[in-house]
């Protein structure tokens, strides 16, 4: 395992930074890839359980989610997460446009009154999970809003409010 190998996953309404998950993964997948959730949730809890403080009350929660990042891994359908809270980013490596659209993003959450889990992707390996051709992108609860442009703060508004 690397020494960087943590992954930001949600579990219910917060983040939370796994140590070993990618390396689970690729190494479960090959046997689990056909298992069902209880399985591989089963099998991910007592791998990661090792290196990871995962208290006996959220064990349930943090297997959904441990399963959720496992079928995304395989490209399997997999069950979104059900916190209600937006899930927003910005893909972009932080040039005067990205970062443009970041702020026009919180002052529209801002001026709505709205909660949301908003992230900045700057790793250009991450942005390229997504396929977009260009930057800045914007995503919101998985789906790509749009690349290449920066869109009017009237435009991210409406599809704020799509999603809500």
């Amino acid at each position: 395992m690397a020494a960087t190998d943590i992954t930001q996953i949600k579990i219910g309404a917060h983040m939370v930074g796994i140590v070993g998950l990618k390396s689970a993964v690729e190494e479960l997948a090959p046997d689990f890839a056909h298992g069902s959730d209880d399985t591989v949730a089963a099998g991910l809890l007592k791998r990661l359980s090792r290196q990871n403080y995962i208290p006996a009350k959220a064990q349930a929660n943090y297997g959904r989610a441990f399963v959720r990042e496992f079928r995304k891994f395989l490209g399997q359908p997999y069950k979104k997460d059900s916190s209600g809270i937006l899930e927003i980013k910005v893909l972009g490596p932080g040039c005067a446009q990205c970062d443009r659209l970041e702020k026009d993003v919180m002052d529209v959450l801002s001026a709505m009154n709205q909660a949301a889990d908003l992230e900045h992707v700057r790793n250009i390996k991450e942005i390229a999970k997504y396929g977009v051709m260009g930057m800045p992108a914007l995503v919101i609860n998985g789906r790509i809003m749009c690349g290449g442009k920066l869109p009017s703060k009237s435009k991210i508004k409406g599809w704020l409010e799509e999603t809500t």
